[in-house]
């Protein structure tokens, strides 16, 4: 924030905090361009961009990034002479911008995209949407009063073999629903992300830009640039990065939006020789409405095979299992073993209820293989198509907004070493009034959450 003074920029929280509801934006013709500002662009944010570029009635007209190179790169490949800035609102000021796609570190998220509400601007926000549970209810609020559409970047909600897996599990394809695991499991072990000193940040590297609202704390490269989602001040660690998308697809196969209630248990087990914050084993359990209990496990010491081999997440009924992979689903039908045959091969049970030897399968296997899910280009479509349309995207706000808390509430379970139970309406823990105050966070002045 070099070029603004803290005073200007104290006065423009102060005016975009009083903005006045600013209404839909203008319904734009068949052939006309959706014209895009892009708000960080390295690794997710170049990804994203891929995305958007995909479609050609969309135009890149602004980017935004404190990385002098990430602009270089992201105007080459776009083309001609897209606006650059390294200062985010100089975008949300432009008239010619239609929408943006916020890209940028977790724990600036809800600064921009809530003023680029009030700038009457529509929003693609990157997941996870927030980095407490009150930042993302103040960006639904601002989204809703401002009537802006958006999307946030749980991209697998537009992936079709996504939406078929949870379309079939919530219509009882594979029974009632009991369990469902989902993984992230990689060996990282011994050096993991390294231990560099703190030191001076390299020349040109803006790092009292970088930390915005976070804590000030020495420069340290592993602060910056992917490897910030290590450090609870800037992210929810994997727990966030990774298990918002396996979370957000349980939710959809279980017609579910909240838990419960939550727990976690974990620490940095593997002894690395790294200076993360965040566990390397992690299990985080989630009990949902109707009786299903939902897992979470990372592993990053270990990258032994679990589940089925490549399996993302696994829901588990009373008829059979449905295993998610990256690029498609198997459904395995159950064998039915009752605990009062004592037979070692294990029965089924026919269509007249009866168990026996030899029975048919009460489901049939389903077997799909599909494009892989990393591909967020139909996401962006998604979200183009509700810019003009005004209709609500896959991955709305309130969507998005649930699935991140989910995945909050357990990093909150693990900080508090407790058991938590969750009321989904008021948004608070029943029973755990210290729980309850890791919620929301303070931003470092003169940086405020604004209003929505």
């Amino acid at each position: 924030m070099n070029s603004w003074t803290r005073r200007n920029f104290t006065k423009t929280l102060a005016v975009a905090g009083a903005a006045t509801a600013l209404g839909p934006a203008r319904v734009l013709g068949a052939n006309d361009r959706i014209r895009v500002g892009f708000i960080g662009l390295g690794n997710r944010g170049d990804q994203v961009l891929d995305a958007f570029l995909a479609h050609k009635d969309c135009e890149i007209v602004a980017i935004c990034d404190l990385s002098q190179p990430y602009l270089d790169f992201a105007a080459k490949k776009i083309g001609g002479q897209p606006k650059q800035f390294k200062d985010y609102r100089r975008v949300l000021d432009l008239k010619d911008v239609d929408a943006v796609a916020i890209n940028t570190p977790d724990h600036w998220h809800a600064l921009q995209m809530i003023h680029a509400c009030q700038a009457g601007k529509d929003v693609y926000v990157e997941k996870p949407l927030s980095l407490r549970v009150a930042e993302g209810r103040r960006m639904v609020e601002a989204a809703r009063k401002h009537q802006r559409v958006t999307q946030v970047g749980i991209h697998r909600r537009s992936v079709p073999f996504c939406r078929e897996a949870a379309e079939l599990t919530r219509s009882g394809a594979i029974g009632k629903i009991t369990a469902a695991r989902a993984f992230h499991i990689q060996n990282e072990w011994p050096k993991g992300i390294g231990n560099p000193p703190d030191g001076a940040p390299p020349e040109g590297f803006d790092w009292e830009a970088w930390l915005g609202p976070a804590p000030k704390v020495p420069y340290n490269k592993n602060r910056t640039f992917y490897r910030f989602r290590w450090f609870y001040d800037y992210s929810g660690g994997q727990v966030t990065n990774f298990g918002v998308h396996y979370i957000d697809f349980i939710h959809q196969a279980l017609g579910q939006d909240a838990p419960l209630a939550v727990t976690a248990m974990g620490g940095r087990y593997g002894g690395m020789l790294d200076n993360r914050e965040i566990p390397d084993t992690l299990e985080a359990i989630w009990q949902y409405p109707g009786g299903t209990l939902v897992t979470f496990s990372q592993f990053n010491t270990t990258a032994g095979a679990w589940s089925l081999p490549g399996c993302e997440v696994e829901i588990r009924g009373t008829k059979g299992t449905l295993y998610l992979f990256g690029s498609g689903y198997e459904i395995v039908p159950d064998t039915i073993t009752p605990n009062e045959f004592p037979a070692r091969t294990p029965l089924t049970r026919a269509e007249d209820g009866q168990y026996r030897k030899g029975a048919a399968p009460m489901i049939e296997p389903k077997k799909l293989k599909a494009p892989n899910s990393a591909d967020t280009a139909p996401h962006a479509r998604n979200f183009l198509d509700c810019v003009r349309s005004r209709a609500r995207c896959h991955c709305d706000i309130e969507i998005g907004h649930r699935s991140t808390s989910a995945t909050l509430l357990a990093n909150i379970a693990h900080q508090t070493r407790a058991l938590l139970d969750w009321d989904a309406k008021a948004e608070r823990f029943t029973n755990n009034d210290a729980a309850n105050k890791l919620l929301g966070c303070d931003y470092r002045a003169p940086y405020k959450l604004p209003e929505a």
